[in-house]
């Protein structure tokens, strides 16, 4: 009986992801092994706003079926994504008197109690509390108190919340197919954990996941994440430029971007032209490459620009030693490293989960799944903290036996 499957889920605007893997390794940071990917168009979502909760389900099912079906195995609960301009982060300091001559469990808990005691409106919830440092009369830096000889203890703690709303429309759309939410993970914490090192955490480094719908920010610095932002543009707002720039449909506007579109002009042929639907029906034009590589360009720019500018705002620019890591969907487009090296004026790779990932690790292997494979990743190190979270459905004849039971009950 397999009893340490993981699932992610991770609810785009344009596409649903699943992966499911078994948890191996060290329990510090245990890996997996990829055993199922699922994809699905997502329905029933515009943005961050669910407009029909049962598209939203069907794509949720589907995701997950497909995975379920390339693993072999089925799962009942899934660790599930969640992102939105709705979502709030801060740091909260807690602090309380060492009970005995060393600090103990009790004191620890309690201090996490503390840091957690803010006061909340009652359209939002709690979404992570991250223990960030320590400090034990005043000595600062500490990743773990316990037993630790002092009279006072202080935590940091990062703490995120979320719209009730947002939380409660996922939630149902997961439980309508049939599985149930084993924990929300804010998304960008979720893709980092894919795509960042325990060492580029350390020395400064910024994940930047460019979604369809919004592009998400991650800056770590001394191991502790210092700062996310999920801001409001991401492929989608390249089409919507390509379809006013170039006076064509949505659906040509997107196709001009996957097989023409480049971040860099300078890498395209000013002689290389492309042809594109003409003003008749049935017309066709013939459109210079050049210009929609100078119109992606020109938005990416802006859009990284932002992106430094969010940096730069919480102080954090200058601490990347490590530089900036990004992935997303989105990032697929040829030249973009160039472009967002000569903005950044740093060392900038594309992130690919790799990192303690086995099976079918090409499966994932694409920046478009940092986020699914970020979820599930989560969830290892959740059940290596706990022992819960994992999914205890089998393979075989219980597998079958648990598709039809969600199918007709």
């Amino acid at each position: 009986m397999r009893s340490n499957l993981i699932a992610g889920l991770d609810i785009g605007t344009t596409k649903t992801c699943a992966v499911i893997g078994e948890i191996i390794g060290d329990p510090r940071r245990p890996g997996l092994i990829i055993l199922g990917v699922g994809q699905a168009r997502t329905g029933g979502l515009r943005g961050d706003m669910v407009t029909n909760i049962e598209e939203m389900t069907a794509s949720v099912r589907a995701s997950l079926k497909e995975a379920e079906l390339m693993a072999g195995v089925a799962v009942d609960r899934v660790y599930a994504g969640i992102g939105g301009d709705h979502v709030r982060a801060t740091s909260s300091m807690g602090v309380v008197a060492v009970s005995e001559a060393d600090v103990t469990a009790d004191d620890i808990e309690r201090v996490h109690v503390v840091a957690r005691a803010v006061a909340l409106p009652p359209d939002r919830e709690m979404l992570h509390a991250i223990p960030q440092e320590y400090r034990v009369d005043q000595q600062r830096g500490i990743k773990d108190p316990l037993g630790m000889a002092g009279v006072r203890l202080e935590a940091e703690v990062f703490l995120v919340t979320c719209a009730i709303t947002a939380s409660a429309n996922i939630r149902k759309a997961v439980n309508r197919a049939g599985y149930r939410v084993q924990e929300l993970v804010l998304e960008p914490l979720a893709g980092a954990r894919a795509v960042l090192t325990e060492d580029e955490k350390e020395v400064g480094v910024a994940m930047v996941e460019i979604g369809a719908s919004t592009t998400d920010l991650a800056a770590y610095y001394e191991g502790k994440v210092q700062h996310v932002a999920i801001l409001p543009f991401g492929g989608n707002t390249l089409t919507a430029d390509l379809v006013r720039g170039l006076s064509v449909p949505y659906a040509e506007a997107q196709k001009a971007k996957e097989h023409y579109g480049t971040a860099f002009a300078q890498l395209v042929d000013p002689r290389e032209t492309v042809e594109m639907p003409g003003p008749s029906p049935g017309q066709k034009r013939a459109v210079a490459r050049e210009l929609i590589a100078h119109i992606v360009e020109q938005r990416l720019d802006e859009m990284f620009s932002l992106v430094q500018g969010e940096l730069q705002d919480h102080g954090l620019l200058d601490k990347l030693g490590a530089g900036v890591v990004l992935t997303g969907g989105t990032v697929a487009i040829p030249g973009i490293l160039e472009l967002s090296q000569q903005i950044f004026a740093s060392p900038v790779r594309l992130g690919v989960p790799s990192e303690g990932l086995s099976g079918l690790a090409d499966s994932v292997g694409r920046p478009r799944f940092a986020i699914a494979t970020g979820l599930s990743l989560w969830g290892a190190d959740r059940f290596a903290e706990t022992g819960r979270g994992a999914s205890t459905i089998t393979s075989g004849v219980l597998t079958k036996l648990g598709t039809w039971l969600k199918e007709f009950f």
